[in-house]
């Protein structure tokens, strides 16, 4: 009878644990799935950004006005291109929105999710980027993304300033915005969107970040792996590898699009209202010039964005939007010493750490390129 009684024990102490580890793995499951309404969502996330940031940028230049045109993609989906040419504060900028689905995916995102193959899939996304006249107001970029195939799901983004005359306030102010942004949803993420952000805006053939960052993330499912990049030996798998496993559910990271989309006029508008009176001179304008050069190398060479779009078959106005409409190069450039210029090559075009470092008031104050 008493082995009868430890038998009966036994085997219910086993069905309760069994079912505790199967509401655990339920209630992973929940955390880490999409919504029945997840498309919907993100299509109203990103289109939202799209309007937001518009209205403001309208107010920030003052006269220049978005023109829009919608289109279709023949394959599945279309989107809505917004264009402002020749405004008092923008030369020109655009930022679209785009939703677009297929049946098979292109080889640039099934190189890094093979496990999505033969699923049809959805993506949707806002993207910006903002040319402005004065060589002091940097250019700037912004991207926030929702994709969906079968079991794969991610969210993805980010936003990075590119100064050609750089002042130290103005790339810690505009860090300072998107790092609150991240805080608000786990304080742990900046540590590694950061560092991300420098790594990917990378141009190896130059050596040279684009400009100062800001944050970039990509891939991001809830896995509990924060760092989805490539560089296992740089800073942000570093970060990533000491902070462990950082489960974020699908409604937290719908929420970090939010907050860091919504952060962007913040961390912009100030600059511009600061920059946009500031007089300059053709020396300025052509390094200006040149320099945009530099953008266009990464956007065309490196940038996953603009091979995903040519690769699905995306409209080419809008895939090549993030051109400026004016460039040049010139063979063998090499900055006068002691210049403002040099300051950019040597300085603003290496990762910093833009919020903690003193040392980098000593290097700018010389060049009155602090404020």
């Amino acid at each position: 009878m008493i082995k009868s009684f430890f038998r009966k024990l036994s085997a219910a102490t086993l069905s309760n644990e069994f079912k505790k580890e199967e509401k655990n793995f339920t209630s992973q499951s929940n955390l880490h799935s999409p919504p029945t309404n997840s498309r919907e969502k993100a299509r109203e996330l990103v289109l939202g950004l799209q309007d937001e940031i518009c209205d403001g940028l309208e107010k920030l230049d003052g006269e220049g006005k978005f023109q829009e045109e919608s289109w279709d993609r023949p394959e599945g989906g279309g989107g809505k291109s917004r264009v402002m040419r020749e405004g008092k504060v923008f030369e020109q900028g655009g930022v679209n929105f785009s939703e677009v689905h297929g049946k098979e995916l292109p080889p640039s995102i099934l190189n890094q999710r093979p496990e999505a193959k033969g699923h049809p899939w959805f993506a949707t996304g806002t993207s910006m980027v903002l040319h402005p006249h004065n060589p002091f107001i940097p250019t700037v970029h912004l991207n926030y993304r929702y994709f969906e195939a079968g079991p794969v799901w991610w969210f993805g983004g980010g936003a990075d300033l590119t100064p050609f005359y750089p002042y130290l306030e103005d790339a810690r102010h505009f860090h300072r915005e998107h790092k609150k942004a991240c805080d608000s949803i786990n304080t742990n993420l900046h540590k590694i969107f950061k560092p991300w952000c420098d790594e990917y805006f990378f141009l190896k053939h130059r050596q040279e970040t684009r400009g100062i960052g800001g944050i970039f993330y990509d891939y991001q499912n809830g896995s509990g792996k924060l760092y989805k990049g490539q560089n296992n030996q740089g800073t942000a798998h570093e970060a990533s590898q000491s902070l462990g496993s950082e489960g974020l559910s699908w409604d937290q990271l719908f929420n970090l699009g939010k907050a860091c989309g919504q952060a962007f006029l913040p961390a912009y508008g100030p600059i511009i209202t600061k920059r946009k009176n500031q007089p300059y001179g053709e020396n300025e304008r052509q390094f200006q010039l040149y320099r945009r050069g530099r953008y266009v190398e990464f956007n065309l060479v490196w940038d996953r964005g603009t091979i995903f779009g040519l690769q699905t078959n995306g409209r080419t106005e809008s895939i090549l939007m993030s051109l400026p409409p004016l460039a040049r190069w010139e063979y063998g450039y090499q900055a006068k010493p002691n210049s403002r210029e040099a300051l950019l090559t040597e300085i603003f075009t290496k990762p910093q750490d833009w919020l903690n470092d003193p040392k980098l008031d000593e290097i700018c104050k010389p060049y009155q390129a602090i404020n």
